[in-house]
Parts: C-alpha cells; structure tokens; sequence
C-alpha cells in the first residue's frame, strides 16, 4: 500500500512539475527570444554588441529573420518544429533551406512537394524555403559532404536573405546521421573562422541520449533543469500542428517514424547549444 501510494504522489508531483515548467516558460518566452536574436560580444570584462543595443528594439522595428538549416525533406518537423512554431508566432521571418532532396530511394521530387506542403501547415511561407538539389550533397549517410561547399551555400543563403539566426544539428546529428553532422561542421567552420556576418548567431541543436529522446513530454523537466543556452517548447495545439506537418511526408510514414511522433521529445522540446561566433577586428571609438 505503501509502494503505491508513493507512486501515485511522485507521479502526481512530476505531472505538477510539466505544468510548471510550461507556464514558467510560456512567460520567459518574450525574453528567451529577445536573448536569442541579441547577439554579444566578450571584449574584456564587458560585453557589447556592435550593431544593436540590448533593449530588444530591433525587434520591434524590423522583422528579425530566422535560418532553419537541415539535410533532409522532413527534418524540419522530425526535429526543429517546436522552435519553428515559436518563431513563427512571434512573428519571426523563418527561412528553411534544405541540402537535399531526400533522394535515397528515388523519391525527390515527391518529397520537394511534402516539404513544401510540411512547411505550410508550420507557416514558412513557401518562398522561404530553398532545396538544394547538388550531386555533390546527396541523400546518403556513407557520403562525406563537402565542408567547402556547405559553407557556402549556408553563407550565400545568409547574407542574400539578412539572416541574423542559424539553427542546425550539433556535432551528433540527433540521430547521429553524417549528413546532419556535416552541417554543424560547416556552420562551426564558418562561425570559428569570422566569416558570417556580423551579428549573426548560431545555435546546435542538442542531441540527448536514446531514452530521454523518447519520453515524449515526460522529458520536459529534465531538459529544463540540465543547461542549455536556449529552449522552445510547444502545447497540445501546437504539437497536433507539428504532427500534421510531419504527415504531410507520405513517403516516409513507416511504422516507426508513427512511434516516433508519438513518443519523440523532439515533437515537443529543443534545446540548443550556442556555437561561438568569432568576429573580424570591430575597433570602437
């Protein structure tokens, strides 16, 4: 009796703990994203960012723009909607570019037309979203991508859209699929040698063991307490959203990508990493 009664009141009190985290995070989220789209720099002991004040201005004045970098048609929602969908409400201008066509079993084309129709059901307008269709980059996890010329599609697609944040894998992949990894290689590549603009930030998303992966939203306190530099996550509503788009992908519904919209905590939370951005010489008078 005794047993029992003490599963139902940690139960009781972990399900108390998801709501609090929820809320408690639905009213940092002005913050959070005012963080996110505020790039510093670490001069000293002082921090200051060159181009724009902390106070979040820039944000009310012009449309901050967003960078969602993936390898794949159907990235985007397997891994990146709950940050996509918060973007998106916040009036964020989300661009997408995808590397590939998804072509490992002779399916690109329909799977261009499911990632266009994934992105309409999260919001991106279908403008926003590049597919890249190279040789060089193809669907295919034993292919080394090439640093050089990842690089400079991501920067050609940055500077040509005034992205001011990148979000991509981190240096696992999530599913630790080399194409995934080759991006955040990249983008590292990229932010170590100074060479994207300047105030735009990079964030990795983090790739968390195979178990916490799948305790769905049971995850969410766990995520919360470890560190992280920054955190999205979504509700009910938002996740049948999220769910609706990844249904849009009809080619790739086998039965365990079904358990994984179920049961994945990436449906509803992710936390990123920020990538250290290194700056050319800025003197300040």
């Amino acid at each position: 009796m005794f047993v029992f009664v003490t599963v139902i009141v940690v139960c009781a009190v972990y399900i108390i703990s998801i709501k609090f985290v929820y809320r408690r995070y639905r009213q940092l989220w002005a913050h959070l994203r005012e963080e996110m789209f505020t790039p510093s720099y670490t001069g000293g002991n002082s921090q200051f960012c060159p181009t724009q004040d902390r106070s979040g201005a820039h944000l009310k004045n012009e449309r901050a723009r967003a960078l969602v970098v993936t390898a794949h048609p159907d990235d985007e929602c397997m891994f990146f909607a709950p940050t996509i969908l918060n973007l998106i409400e916040s009036k964020v201008a989300v661009h997408l570019l995808c590397l590939s066509t998804g072509n490992y079993n002779s399916q690109g084309p329909q799977r261009k037309k499911e990632l266009l129709d994934s992105c309409t059901v999260l919001g991106i307008p279908c403008n926003n979203v590049t597919i890249i269709d190279n040789k060089e980059l193809p669907d295919d996890p034993t292919v080394q991508w090439s640093t050089a010329l990842i690089s400079s599609l991501i920067l050609k697609h940055i500077e040509a859209s005034a992205i001011s944040l990148v979000l991509t894998f981190d240096g696992r992949g999530v599913s630790g699929h080399a194409n995934h990894i080759a991006i955040y290689k990249a983008l590292s590549h990229l932010a170590s040698t100074g060479r994207l603009p300047i105030g735009c930030q990079v964030f990795s998303l983090h790739t968390v063991s195979i178990f916490r992966k799948y305790m769905s939203v049971l995850e969410l306190p766990v995520s919360w307490l470890l560190p992280s530099d920054f955190c999205c996550i979504i509700g009910w509503e938002e996740y049948k959203r999220a769910k609706k788009a990844m249904l849009r992908h009809h080619s790739q519904l086998l039965w365990f990508r079904r358990l994984y919209i179920l049961f994945s905590r990436y449906m509803f939370i992710n936390t990123f990493q920020s990538v250290t951005v290194e700056t050319k010489n800025v003197k300040m008078y």
